[in-house]
This record gives C-alpha cells, sequence and structure tokens, in this order.
C-alpha cells in the first residue's frame, strides 16, 4: 500500500498535469505495476466513502417510515454501487481505446483516475458534512457541487489531453465516458438494489 508520502507524491504529480506540465508524469508510476498499485486509492478513499454511506444511510431512513431498520447487507450493498461506479468507466475507457488503438494509454489513464478520484471523494465528503451539520444549506451546496463537478471535467480533460495528445474529439469522448457512466450506474444500482430513498 502507498504511502502517505507517495499518495502526496502522485497528486503533486496530477496538479502538475492540469497546469499542463508534463513533469507530472515523473510524479507518478504509470507501469503495469503502477497501475494495480493506482487502486489503493480506493481505501485511501474509504474514510470519506464511509461519511457518504452514514448520510446516505440517513437520508433513506429518514424517507422510510419510522419501524425501518438498515443492517450490513444495506451497505454492502453500497459497497456493490461504490466498485461497480469505481469500475465500469475504466472498462469502458479500455474498450475505447483498443478501438481506437490507443491501447498503451490504458496504464497511465487508470493511474490518473484512480488518483484524481481520491481527492474528489474527500472533497465530495465535505459536502456532505456541510448538508448534514449546517441547516438549510442544500443550495449552497448544489452550487458546490455543480463547480466540483466541472472542476473534475475541466481537470481530467488536461490530463488526457496530456496523455493522449491533441486529439480533442478523442478527448472530449474520453472525458464523458470516464464521468456520464459513473452517473448514470450508481443511480440505477441504488435503485435496482433497493438503497435509493423512496420520494
Amino acid at each position: 500500500m502507498p504511502t502517505f508520502r507517495e499518495v502526496q507524491y502522485y497528486l503533486a504529480g496530477l496538479w502538475l498535469l492540469i497546469r499542463m506540465d508534463a513533469r507530472g508524469f515523473q510524479y507518478l508510476d504509470i507501469s503495469d505495476r503502477g497501475m494495480l498499485r493506482s487502486f489503493w486509492a480506493i481505501l485511501w478513499s474509504l474514510p470519506s466513502i464511509g461519511i457518504s454511506w452514514l448520510w446516505w444511510q440517513q437520508a433513506y431512513l429518514t424517507a422510510m417510515p419510522p419501524e425501518t431498520s438498515t443492517g450490513i447487507a444495506f451497505f454492502f450493498r453500497l459497497a456493490l454501487v461504490e466498485a461497480a461506479s469505481w469500475l465500469l468507466p475504466l472498462i469502458l475507457a479500455g474498450v475505447l481505446l483498443m478501438i481506437f488503438r490507443f491501447g498503451d494509454k490504458f496504464a497511465p489513464i487508470v493511474v490518473v483516475v484512480n488518483w484524481l478520484g481520491l481527492p474528489t471523494s474527500y472533497l465530495n465528503s465535505l459536502l456532505i458534512a456541510l448538508l448534514a451539520f449546517v441547516p438549510g444549506s442544500s443550495g449552497l451546496a448544489a452550487i458546490l457541487w455543480l463547480a466540483l463537478m466541472m472542476a473534475i471535467v475541466f481537470s481530467l480533460a488536461r490530463i488526457l489531453r496530456m496523455i493522449c495528445g491533441t486529439h480533442p474529439l478523442f478527448v472530449g469522448a474520453l472525458t464523458l465516458i470516464l464521468l456520464i457512466p459513473t452517473m448514470l450506474l450508481t443511480d440505477f444500482l441504488q435503485r435496482f438494489l433497493g438503497v435509493y430513498p423512496p420520494g
């Protein structure tokens, strides 16, 4: 598992790539081994993921009858949703890369997407904390969430441009494939698995 110092190093590399500075690649392990190690980002994200799950559980129980209870099965289903929404976009991106013969770019893309997911997860948990502890903050949280999404799109597109080169249509399509399925799949699976608050 990467140490905290290594994680800081990786995030510094992402920041350089967002700034279109190719030195960022020197901070990242974009080998096949580095690609596999980048999935440790999920474990590093667990505290923020746990916050979102607890908030979701509370929202679910609030919308259900008073006698409703949740147990381990509820959190297991949320874990399935989280895993699917993390992995499916990478699989779809891999297919797109193979079709357009950019297969050699798969490992670096997995690395940057996984490590970019780490700060994204913690920023999202801050928005959840805002909703949970500041009454009447839903409007502000919605605006901040929109700003966060725009920042993610902007950052990811710039990093992908650094990896794939000046292919704007391909970079745009790849950016959408890495982001849109996550939102659609999360909503679908939450409803399908019965962990979506009614109403």
